[in-house]
């Protein structure tokens, strides 16, 4: 069988691997990339060979118009929020309003989320400080790394006190040693919706095909929900 090779969102992470795992006792090999959505798209551009590619919708489509990946190809994975989380045993801030999440992004010592030159997450936190009117203020505090996986390793293993993190659910939930506390208000949502796509490059069409179907179908719908992937409208 040939190798599937991978490049992907990390906030589809959660969800590609136990795929893959099934696969990979089918007798299929892998090579998996994961991170942010920059990156990711950046590496196909680059002509790293890759089967399957997984990013935000709009980038898959905008990858379609370009040639990059087939016209046809997208199969979406659901929409995922962004979400707050803290390391395992600390105590839950109050995030459910505009006035509470301000009060306690304002009171807290860092604040770690993906690298917003890269990553969709990281956007939509640098949009929900700015509407929150605290980005000066909190600033200093910001803590930037590659992706939202790597953030919430790091916050899991800091030792610091009043440490938040702002990322992707599905980013957050995959990591044990940290404590997802909710979403971001419905105000400073900016929900994004995760699509696979065959790139026009791609030697392994076949298995990436199965590949998606299996991902994106109705029989893995409960796992892409419990992993923080919403549907419908």
């Amino acid at each position: 069988m040939k190798m599937l090779r991978i490049l992907s969102a990390g906030a589809a992470q959660a969800v590609v691997e136990p795929v893959m795992a099934a696969f990979e006792q089918e007798g299929h090999t892998f090579k998996a990339e994961f991170g942010a959505v920059g990156a990711m798209k950046a590496r196909l551009l680059e002509g790293v060979p890759v089967d399957l590619i997984i990013l935000s919708s709009t980038m898959i489509d905008e990858l379609i118009v370009a040639g990059h990946v087939v016209a046809g190809s997208r199969a979406d994975l659901g929409r995922v929020g962004t979400g707050v989380a803290v390391r395992a045993g600390s105590a839950l801030p109050d995030v459910r309003t505009v006035d509470t999440l301000r009060g306690n992004l304002l009171a807290v010592t860092k604040i770690v989320c993906p690298d917003p030159a890269a990553a969709t997450a990281g956007k939509i936190v640098m949009s929900a400080l700015e509407r929150l009117d605290i980005k000066e203020q909190a600033g200093p505090k910001l803590k930037f790394f590659p992706n939202g996986y790597a953030a919430m390793n790091w916050l899991a293993g800091s030792r610091g006190a009043l440490e938040v993190g702002i990322t992707q659910n599905t980013e957050i939930k995959a990591n044990k040693g940290v404590t997802y506390v909710g979403p971001l208000p419905d105000e400073l949502q900016m929900k994004t919706t995760y699509s696979a796509g065959l790139p026009a490059r791609a030697e392994n069409a076949e298995d990436a095909r199965v590949f998606m179907a299996r991902l994106t179908g109705a029989a893995n719908r409960a796992a892409l929900a419990a992993a923080g992937y919403e549907f419908g409208d």
